[in-house]
């Protein structure tokens, strides 16, 4: 399938039938379903339930690889530290951030962590996709970061529909003025490989997306 994560004895894990570099099949690791459940299991764990699943986060989020890879051997009897390497290798997104033997959340923590800011240049635009229900607030209110300690920015009106779809069939995008932000003084910080952050979106930065 093509999802399935597997690994190249030269080139590491990879996405799909054969290794992007040598074309090698490679050695099965992990299916898609069982790869996208750890892969959610491992994200609540380092964004809002680190105690639940045994784990102590530092201040800016870290933990431990081994800790992690403990706690997903107590989650599935068919996951291991290679597996858990193996998803957070190839997460698509970005969510992870691994250092030696520490590992966390790149974004969207509920618990209270600080993730320090980064110096990785910002579009002139992002999107915010929501349910059709809460734009009128928006507008009005601007984006406010509700049960996380920051808002969700997409740098593609793709993904910023993906995020939407999540609270509605028919979501709607909205647009926000990266540059003048940034201009006026609002720290806007890539997460991932396309997520930015930031406190809050005042409403003279945001139009909806026709």
């Amino acid at each position: 399938m093509p999802d399935d994560v597997r690994r190249c004895d030269d080139h590491g894990f990879y996405e799909g039938a054969g290794c992007p570099v040598c074309g090698d099949t490679g050695e099965f690791v992990v299916n898609g379903s069982r790869r996208r459940q750890l892969s959610k299991f491992v994200s609540g764990a380092l964004r809002h339930f680190p105690d639940d699943a045994g784990l102590e986060l530092d201040e800016a989020g870290w933990t431990s690889f081994d800790s992690l890879a403990a706690a997903v051997e107590r989650k599935y009897d068919w996951a291991d530290r290679r597996t858990l390497a193996a998803v957070v290798e190839t997460d698509p997104k970005g969510r992870f951030e691994r250092s030696r033997d520490r590992i966390r959340a790149a974004y969207g923590h509920s618990v209270d962590v600080d993730l320090e800011s980064g110096d990785d240049p910002v579009p002139d635009t992002l999107y915010h996709g929501t349910a059709p229900r809460n734009v009128e607030s928006i507008l009005a209110e601007g984006l406010k970061p509700m049960n996380r300690q920051q808002v969700h920015l997409s740098d593609s009106v793709a993904d910023a529909v993906e995020v939407g779809s999540r609270h509605a069939s028919d979501p709607v995008v909205l647009e926000i003025d990266a540059a003048a932000m940034a201009a006026d003084g609002h720290d806007i910080t890539k997460r991932g490989e396309a997520t930015y952050t930031t406190d809050r979106v005042p409403p003279q930065y945001l139009t909806e997306r026709e």
